[in-house]
């Protein structure tokens, strides 16, 4: 199964963070972004499931749609949970290895009871070879890669 991360410059920058569940991309918002620190724990809200296909999605959402700013993928590559990855998500507590260009190993999603009507979540990295007590995460939006992106309705929105 696939992940993504977007970096998407809304009107706050932040992360989403995308599994492959069910068909589709279960998704959270992920406002400082990922991390590769276990002693990290990073707010991750969760949205709307997205079509498989906004995996490859790159571009400038236009002005007056959801999510209106440039949006480019951060990190993808292969996710692979531990046990039934829909059961476990229903019971508030995913855990996962990935296999990313940046983001690899074990790593969590944990349901904060209580918080949020049920859409708080903590991203967490799992204390194993990959961890990297000094992570810091770095934005690929440069001047140059803006150029490149064109104005484009993601492939989730019709209107």
């Amino acid at each position: 199964m696939k992940f993504v991360v977007h970096e998407h410059h809304a009107m706050r920058l932040h992360y989403d963070f995308r599994l492959e569940i069910a068909g589709v991309f279960k998704s959270w918002a992920v406002p400082k972004g990922p991390s590769m620190n276990p002693s990290d724990k990073r707010l991750a809200v969760m949205v709307d499931d997205h079509p498989l296909e906004y995996g490859e999605f790159e571009g400038i959402i236009p002005e007056g749609q959801y999510g209106a700013g440039p949006v480019l993928i951060w990190d993808s590559g292969e996710f692979q949970p531990e046990g039934d990855s829909e059961s476990t998500l229903k019971k508030g507590r995913l855990s996962f290895t990935l296999r990313g260009k940046k983001l690899k190993g074990n790593f969590a999603l944990i349901l904060m009871k209580g918080r949020g009507g049920g859409k708080d979540w903590l991203l967490i990295k799992g204390q194993d070879s990959f961890a990297k007590e000094d992570w810091e995460i770095k934005q690929e939006l440069t001047p140059a890669k803006r150029k490149q992106l064109t104005e484009r309705v993601p492939p989730c929105q019709t209107s």
